[in-house]
């Protein structure tokens, strides 16, 4: 069955015309940048694995003990009552719960080890699991930086600025959490400006915050209208998704727990991501904090299985060190690619999807947020991970969310995509017959084998500057930053929506004019 046909449940007038579109692309005549086009890369490496069998059997061992015998607190009522009916071991005067291994492998072997979401463009759909690889946006720095205005707290108009770059770039596959907090906006009718936002100005698959009934309900509502769909097509396949952190060490919190039990139970995508760094949160020692990890993990995607076998989740990874001079988080460190490759393997062992991130330590778009970056990056690719978080834009170490390094970010993410691209090896690719033509001591340039593929033999970058010294000099000498800046104003001068239907688009806006009426979610203030 096509499935626009059998998920549309409106027609009708329609406004916009498709400015990411299916493929991503503005019109050819005013594109900003040549770039990929839209493609769920699929990385047929074989992954680097720092751990042989036995160190793998280790950390499943620490992780398995962590559970039977010290357990996880689950400060959340209703979790500890669907643990304690489903058996586990609920201490009665604490939040804390223990469970037996033999019952964690059932759960869990009960979650799907690949699965696509769709949003309400179904040519964005999105594959989590298996050797595919996917990319979200930077998601939920208080600050935001561009080299005009230097930085500043997160608004909405920034807000909206970045929601349009991750439209833009094909390399983007989701959109996450809030690029930039807008704090212009009050908190509890926040969620409903930013999401309404993103469903307006993206058609990829779409984030909701864990943070509460209000807001998780909210969110699943306007996602469910924006599709145009049934509340049991909604529930028929994962549409949105979630990321949850334990509260490290050995605790998951009430809201978090919350919300994403109320994803679980509609079918919607969770993301279990302990943030274990070591030396602080966890233990010194790589493999402690990767069994912490894998402990914390585990226990609230067993919970997820208990509300609803087979709901789709995600194994996080987000284990890195600390600086133990300062106590300031460190990213793209040699323990952060260690940590995560080795999360690869427990993932894989589990049988489960794994999410990491392309993360920073770095304060500018400059030399150090390009190598921390570019390790961090490399640890995804190497370590397998499924979906990799925060991929374009972040800087530091998550407190700011820069549109030069979105730009830059994008430029190294498509790279890695091209990277995976599959090698051909036909006789056409061996080309003996150019080989024999060209002979000793000549050349390819002009041979028909070459002259054939030469515009698309190679990749080609949108940042790079490739001229000469001179060249460049006479140009300026600008940097990488200056050609981000200048791209990412050129995107957002040229930007076009996609296209929604406005019946639909009246309904959302409807849906948020009515909760902002009822007061949208509670606050402390």
């Amino acid at each position: 069955m096509n499935e626009i046909g059998a998920d549309s449940g409106k027609s009708g007038r329609r406004r916009g015309r498709r400015g990411g579109g299916a493929a991503g692309k503005l019109r050819a005549s005013a594109a900003a940048i040549e770039q990929l086009a839209w493609t769920i890369p699929v990385n047929n490496d074989s992954p680097t694995e720092p751990l042989d069998e036995e160190g793998i059997n280790a950390v499943h061992e620490g992780a398995m003990r962590i559970l039977e015998e010290i357990g996880i607190e689950f400060l959340n009522e209703e979790a500890r009552l669907v643990l304690k009916d489903a058996g586990c071991d609920v201490d009665p005067n604490s939040a804390n719960v223990r469970m037996d291994r033999a019952f964690v492998l059932e759960q869990v072997a009960k979650a799907p080890s690949t699965f696509d979401i769709t949003p309400r463009n179904p040519d964005h759909r999105v594959t989590i699991g298996g050797k595919h690889m996917a990319f979200v946006n930077v998601s939920s720095p208080p600050n935001c930086s561009d080299l005009d205005r230097g930085r500043r707290t997160g608004d909405r108009e920034s807000f909206r600025d970045l929601v349009k770059l991750t439209q833009y770039f094909n390399c983007i596959h989701l959109a996450g959490g809030y690029p930039v907090e807008p704090l212009d906006l009050h908190p509890s009718i926040r969620h409903l400006d930013c999401v309404y936002d993103k469903l307006t100005l993206t058609d990829k698959v779409c984030h909701g915050y864990s943070l509460g009934k209000e807001r998780v309900e909210d969110v699943m509502e306007m996602v469910r209208i924006a599709g145009g769909l049934s509340h049991e097509q909604f529930d028929a396949r994962p549409r949105m998704f979630t990321n949850i952190n334990s509260t490290s060490p050995l605790k998951h919190d009430y809201p978090m727990l919350d919300g994403a039990m109320r994803l679980a139970r509609r079918g919607q995508m969770v993301s279990v991501t302990p943030f274990t760094l070591s030396g602080a949160m966890a233990p010194v020692t790589l493999a402690g904090a990767i069994a912490q990890q894998t402990a914390e993990g585990l226990a609230a995607i067993v919970l997820l299985q208990c509300v609803r076998a087979g709901a789709p989740v995600v194994y996080g990874s987000f284990t890195s060190n600390v600086d133990m001079k300062s106590g300031a988080p460190a990213f793209g460190t040699p323990e952060y690619m260690r940590a995560t490759q080795m999360s690869g393997q427990m993932a894989r062992h589990y049988g489960l999807p794994m999410r990491a991130s392309n993360a920073c330590a770095a304060n500018s778009p400059d030399a150090q947020a390009a190598w921390e970056s570019a390790f961090s990056l490399w640890a995804c690719v190497s370590g397998q991970a499924n979906l990799v978080y925060h991929a374009a834009g972040w800087l530091e170490g998550g407190l700011c969310a820069s549109y030069e390094k979105f730009v830059l970010d994008c430029e190294t993410l498509q790279q890695m995509i091209h990277y995976m691209r599959p090698i051909s090896t036909t006789p056409d690719d061996i080309a003996i017959d150019a080989i024999r033509e060209v002979g000793p001591g000549g050349h390819f340039f002009g041979v028909e084998h070459t002259q054939q593929r030469y515009k698309t033999a190679f990749y080609h970058p949108f940042v790079s500057d490739w001229r000469n010294f001179e060249s460049w000099q006479e140009g300026g000498a600008p940097q990488g930053p200056d050609h981000a800046n200048r791209i990412w104003k050129q995107i957002l001068k040229e930007f076009e929506a996609p296209a929604i239907d406005e019946g639909i688009d009246e309904e959302l806006q409807a849906f948020v004019a009515r909760r902002k009426e009822e007061g949208g979610a509670p606050t402390d203030f």
